[in-house]
């Protein structure tokens, strides 16, 4: 999304006309830069001694006018009404070269054009290079007085163009030109880089931002955060959140709803629902997204009870529900083993004015399964056929799953011949489905089959659908060929080389999945954050403390922020490893980057405080964390005692059991 004055016109990108390399001046500022750039070691001098900021006075009129204070200025006349903007633009876009180019616009070079009227010019010009040289021809040529409207237009060509270096560029010589950047300036520059995903340099233009006391506003770190969550930086979201907070603006709804998305994602679900009280202190109402933001949230990470108690507390204050809210409901009340509260909420969908979709029916369906309601199930799943209900590939992955827990393995066949005879293909989950289903019918032969044809026929076989047939083989006894998928998988040719590394490490095979994780990491193939979880779990689960920390700093140096699960488990590597000055430099980088921190993580802090015998930082902690309101009290007087007590420290280990006595006490 460009943040940019309104009069600013995006139009696609237009070719130049011929085979020319279009280029700009070789001014002195560009020049420098560019050369830089190619790490040339040529440079210019000059340039300082150019006249370029002295503004051209008007000459006075030759009749008499009264002098000293009461003359009156004359305004500059401009052609500004007298000249077509769309045919001037047709005809620089027929310019090859900067020469021609300045040779066209060589009647205006005594400034008959207003300033805006040349960069509303220059907002319309489609290709960079162009927009580089009009911005050179205004100012050293027509002498204009700078203008960072000229160049936020300019920046936004470059970065659309993905020219981030020149971007650069162009910023320093706003600074040598003595302008200022102003809001757009920096939006521009943070939106293209996060957009890109070069999201150290964006955090690094928005820390210029700050200090520049340019004050940014709701949009732009909403777009922040937004980008934070998609690349699933969790931390970088919320320390972005607190950034937003601490400059005084207060988030709206669509804020709060993504801040609540990006906490339950980074396992901070007190976090995530305290923000909707938060919302109601600033007078922002939660809406019907606030409540199935972290509906969705309590169900991917088992939470159900806590999802009923919330879907309670949106009925009480008279939320209304949607599609979304309650199709999430069927699925908790089906994981609470509360198939009739499901099938109650279903059928009663109509009353609440809200026609099931396919999703509703797709749930229901694996509620009943899931219940064993067999009958039930078969007769939705025909229901929704009658009723020209469009079922998709997720409804016939549901049916076949139900017809291999009735070991009806040839019914689960023919589903699939349906299913592609309707037009549906099937997918990875389809096949691993109907392998899982033939493996405990006992026919493993069908399965292998089916999946060496697969490895063959181009069809892609993600962690699943791998996994499920080295299940296969290990069921059968044919330890030998489980083995030898596994070890297939350390030179993959038919997936990716991350989804290889999540299979091997969710199958516990550590040096295989080290192998090709150092390999991939080599060819800057890891780009995605899961995986580097994904190894500092399996590393954590088999105590290789060195590999946890060596993953992190390879996380670390590819620009991702830890989620709260890492940092613990990076605590804990660098407590084992007595490196405490490491985990105490981490947990405190963290801290000042806003993160916010389970109870767990503090406590694991203080742990390492006291097992390197370090009783006053510990203590420091302990005084900061029990005057925090959202820290539970209870348990951190526990952690506290019980590390005097094994360090052998009674009298400590006393004082503070006594001290939360006297402040349950005082709570009564």
């Amino acid at each position: 999304m460009d943040i940019l004055p309104c009069s600013y016109v995006s139009l696609p990108t237009l070719p130049l006309v011929g085979p020319y390399i279009y280029y700009t001046k070789p001014k002195p500022v560009h020049r420098f830069f560019l050369l830089k750039v190619f790490a040339s070691s040529t440079t210019t001098t000059g340039s300082s001694n150019k006249d370029i900021w002295r503004k051209t006075v008007p000459p006075t009129p030759q009749k008499t006018t009264p002098s000293g204070p009461y003359r009156r200025r004359q305004e500059p006349v401009y052609l500004d009404h007298s000249v077509d903007m769309d045919d001037l633009l047709r005809s620089i876009s027929e310019t090859k070269d900067e020469q021609q180019l300045y040779a066209f616009l060589s009647p205006y070079k005594d400034r008959q054009l207003s300033i805006r009227f040349m960069v509303s010019l220059l907002s319309r010009e489609p290709d960079w290079q162009r927009s580089l040289a009009i911005l050179d021809w205004v100012h050293d040529v027509a002498r204009y007085s700078p203008s960072v409207f000229a160049y936020n237009v300019v920046l936004r060509n470059v970065l659309r163009a993905k020219q981030f270096d020149l971007a650069r560029g162009l910023f320093d010589e706003m600074r040598q030109r003595a302008l200022s950047p102003d809001r757009y300036t920096y939006s521009t520059l943070i939106t293209f880089f996060g957009k890109e995903g070069k999201f150290d340099d964006a955090i690094s233009w928005l820390q210029q931002m700050e200090q520049d006391r340019v004050s940014g506003d709701l949009v732009l770190y909403s777009n922040l955060i937004e980008l934070s969550r998609k690349l699933c930086d969790y931390s970088k979201a919320i320390s972005i959140f607190s950034r937003l907070k601490n400059a005084g603006i207060t988030p709206d709804v669509i804020a709060y709803n993504s801040m609540i998305h990006v906490f339950g994602k980074a396992k901070l679900f007190r976090e995530a629902r305290m923000l909707l009280q938060e919302m109601r202190d600033v007078g922002v109402v939660p809406d019907t997204v606030s409540y199935s933001t972290l509906l969705s949230i309590y169900i991917e990470s088992g939470k159900f009870v806590e999802a009923l108690s919330l879907f309670s507390e949106m009925n009480e204050v008279k939320c209304p529900l949607d599609l979304t809210t309650c199709n999430v409901m069927i699925d908790v009340y089906g994981q609470l083993d509360m198939a009739k509260e499901a099938d109650r909420l279903f059928w009663g969908m109509k009353k609440m004015g809200l026609e099931p979709n396919v999703v509703s029916y797709n749930t229901l369906l694996r509620v009943y399964g899931e219940a064993e309601l067999f009958g039930e199930a078969i007769h939705l799943f025909r229901l929704m056929q009658r009723k020209d209900i469009d079922q998709n590939v997720v409804t016939y992955n549901t049916m076949i799953n139900i017809y291999g827990k009735t070991l009806e393995h040839e019914k689960a066949t023919n589903l699939v011949q349906e299913m592609q005879n309707r037009g549906i293909e099937p997918n990875a989950i389809t096949y691993s489905t109907i392998i899982s289903v033939w493996d405990k019918a006992g026919k493993l032969d069908r399965a292998a089959i089916l999946f060496q044809k697969l490895r063959t026929s181009g069809v892609e076989i993600d962690q699943v659908l791998y996994q499920t047939m080295i299940v296969a083989y290990e069921r059968a006894g044919l330890v030998g060929h489980a083995k030898r998928l596994l070890h297939e998988l350390r030179q993959p040719d038919n997936i990716p080389r991350e989804t290889a590394i999540m299979i091997l490490a969710r199958a516990g095979r550590v040096e295989e999945a080290t192998w090709v994780f150092r390999q991939a990491f080599r060819a800057g193939e890891v780009k995605n954050i899961s995986v580097f979880k994904c190894m500092i779990d399996l590393y954590s689960r088999n105590r290789k403390y060195a590999n946890v920390t060596e993953v992190f700093e390879n996380m670390r140096m590819v620009g991702y922020f830890p989620d709260s699960n890492v940092i613990a488990l990076i605590l804990n590597a660098y407590g084992k490893l007595r490196e405490f000055e490491k985990a105490d430099a981490i947990y405190k980088e963290m801290q000042e980057e806003g993160c916010v921190f389970p109870d767990e993580v503090h406590f694991q802090m203080l742990s390492l405080y006291g097992a390197r015998r370090d009783f006053e930082l510990m203590e420091s902690l302990f005084e900061r964390l029990d005057s925090d309101p959202n820290i539970n009290k209870k348990e951190l007087h526990l952690v506290v005692a019980n590390i005097y007590e094994r360090e052998n420290r009674l009298t400590d280990a006393s004082r503070i059991m006594n001290r939360m006595s006297r402040g349950a006490l005082l709570k009564t």
